[in-house]
């Protein structure tokens, strides 16, 4: 439901739900007077309370809220850990307190929720059955899905089925992994019985069918991925807790597919432009997927209103703190040098910095997919504030350096672009790596005073596909799995995929990385492929330097070579999140994971 993605709070949730209500609104108590006992008396009420669970799931388009900070980040080489790794040597529990994404006490406060729900809605006052089991339906999914943020975090978890009340005793084990995902497993079945495969007016936004489905295909294909199945940590005492001990991993590989093709099966969701009309921009297609409010790809979406600034934490911000400084932008989460090279070339060769005939020109002749995601050096964005448009009347990205020559002085100066660390516009916000977010940024909405507005999607379709795919992959079932790969590519407008073996792997990798950019997956991928010691080398950028000719002009072709902007360094400890002390502290049968 939109309203459920728009409100700020609970309590406005519930005031905009009662304005549907049978009783006049203004027969209604004031919203701070509403008990326990009233919430379970009124339908309307019992779905405010459920519109305040999806309103406490992780908005990663808050820009720092959730993971989307740590995911760009992760894009630049995790850069949140190691931060620690080059302060502090190491990572203590306690440095996850300002870790910006959700975390054991957040996700346990959520699940309580979910619980309360579920202890009370079978005694609960509401005589239709259809609404009572789509919320049902809602809240199995949200706890599903709160539970497997969890368990990738951390692995095991206790297994929290009722809401404990301040007489009750807290102190509980934690679950085995192999234990939390058939449980999650079990809740997106429970859930997938209830729901609808599609929700449709006031309701979008509200979980379906197919998102329980997804769900279950996300967890089951990170449960059969290395990290849980391969003993990493070989001195820990309790490996149950962080992968499984027995069965095949083979199977478990099987029944990712299986569940990843029993969403494809539903028949409901196909690619956004999946077959490019002859003269379309694949590179726009690809970008109003996340500008646009719906499209056929879409499972799982978060709603927002475009709306001025005012610090609430359920807004899309990204335009903001994304955004390049040259439009009083923050300049906060900036794409990596990584990430930019990982995009193909349009003929599916690899981009190089070492072959001088790409290097020379980097961003031509790109996957379509790198002008939909990235802002670079000299690409038309939008036009500039009003304050700044007689610098730049046009709107073209200035991440550069220009080097001029000044007659009065006999030298050469140099003059930096509005969009630099050197730039005359606030300066301090300008981004590290030469690159600016393109993907999910609405040109229109100007990012200074107003949020974004567009939806943020948890789960779509392109996904699912590439969860196929692997486990086709792990599976050896090639042709199945570059058929589901090639599906993207075309839609992206690039060559088909025909590789086999470990080769196919690299490129289905390579695929989910560019396709999912920013998306939440980088994070995950890294550490259940563990690949970290990798990934996670340097975090890279661009020096781009219009050079100084020996006729005293100035290039109009930048010069562009690959920069080291911090060195990383990696921990195998840090595939899994510790436990935080206080959560030790408070019970004392938790085991804290490897190596903290």
């Amino acid at each position: 439901m939109k309203n459920i993605l728009i409100t700020c709070s609970f309590i406005l949730c519930i005031m905009i739900c009662t304005s549907s209500c049978k009783k006049d609104f203004l027969d209604t108590k004031p919203s701070t007077e509403f008990s326990g006992d009233d919430i379970w008396n009124d339908p309307n009420l019992i779905e405010a309370f459920v519109n305040g669970i999806y309103l406490n799931v992780d908005n990663p388009a808050n820009g720092g809220d959730g993971l989307l900070k740590g995911e760009f980040v992760d894009e630049m080489h995790d850069q949140w850990f190691s931060f620690f790794e080059f302060n502090n040597s190491l990572i203590t529990p306690d440095d996850l307190a300002s870790w910006p994404h959700e975390n054991w006490d957040k996700l346990y406060k959520n699940i309580r929720s979910c619980n309360i729900y579920f202890s009370k809605i079978n005694g609960a006052k509401i005589d239709d059955t259809q609404l009572k089991d789509r919320m049902t339906g809602e809240v199995h999914f949200l706890r599903a899905y709160l539970y497997h943020q969890l368990v990738s975090l951390y692995g095991g978890v206790p297994i929290i089925k009722k809401a404990y009340e301040l007489n009750d005793v807290f102190a509980v084990k934690r679950d085995s992994y192999s234990d939390c995902i058939n449980f999650i497993s079990k809740e997106c079945d429970s859930a997938a019985l209830l729901l609808p495969l599609v929700q449709s007016g006031s309701n979008q936004g509200r979980v379906t069918k197919g998102a329980a489905l997804a769900l279950k295909a996300r967890a089951l294909l990170y449960a059969a991925s290395d990290l849980h199945n391969k003993p990493v940590f070989s001195g820990f005492a309790q490996q149950e807790l962080i992968r499984y001990t027995d069965g095949n991993q083979a199977t478990r590989w099987r029944a990712a597919k299986d569940a990843a093709k029993a969403v494809i099966d539903l028949g409901v969701y196909r690619l956004y432009k999946a077959d490019p009309a002859p003269g379309d921009s694949i590179a726009q297609n690809f970008a109003n997927i996340f500008i646009s409010n719906g499209t056929e790809e879409d499972i799982w979406v978060r709603y927002f209103k475009t709306t001025s600034l005012n610090g609430s934490p359920d807004l899309n911000s990204l335009s903001l703190v994304s955004g390049p400084n040259g439009y009083h932008l923050y300049g906060q989460d900036t794409p990596s040098g990584e990430m930019a090279d990982h995009f193909e070339m349009s003929d599916g060769t690899p981009f190089s910095w070492s072959d001088p005939s790409k290097a020379y020109q980097p961003y031509k002749n790109r996957d379509p997919r790198f002008y939909a995601s990235i802002l670079y050096e000299g690409v038309k964005f939008k036009p500039r504030p009003s304050d700044i448009t007689n610098l730049d009347p046009v709107g073209v990205i200035q991440v550069g350096t220009w080097q001029r020559w000044n007659t009065s002085s006999n030298s050469m100066e140099e003059v930096y672009g509005l969009d630099s660390r050197k730039g005359p516009v606030e300066n301090f916000n300008g981004g590290y790596t030469g690159y600016y977010l393109r993907k999910f940024i609405d040109p229109a909405i100007n990012g200074q005073f107003s949020t974004n507005g567009t939806p943020w999607r948890y789960m779509r379709y392109a996904e699912v596909l590439l969860n196929y795919a692997e486990a086709c992959i792990e599976l050896n079932e090639e042709s199945e799995a570059r058929s589901a790969l090639n599906q993207i590519r075309k839609r992206a407008g690039m060559p088909n995929i025909t590789d086999s073996g470990n080769a196919l792997r690299n490129r289905y990798r390579n695929e989910r990385r560019v396709e999912l950019a920013f998306e939440e997956h980088r994070f995950y991928d890294v550490r259940r492929w563990l690949i970290a010691p990798e990934a996670y080398q340097q975090f890279s950028g661009v020096s781009v330097v219009y050079k100084l000719n020996a006729d005293h002009t100035t290039a109009t072709i930048p010069t562009i070579t690959p920069i080291v902007v911090q060195k990383s360094a990696w921990l195998d400890k840090a595939y899994l999140f510790p436990v935080s002390r206080d959560e030790i502290n408070k019970n004392a049968l938790l085991i804290q994971n490897p190596n903290y």
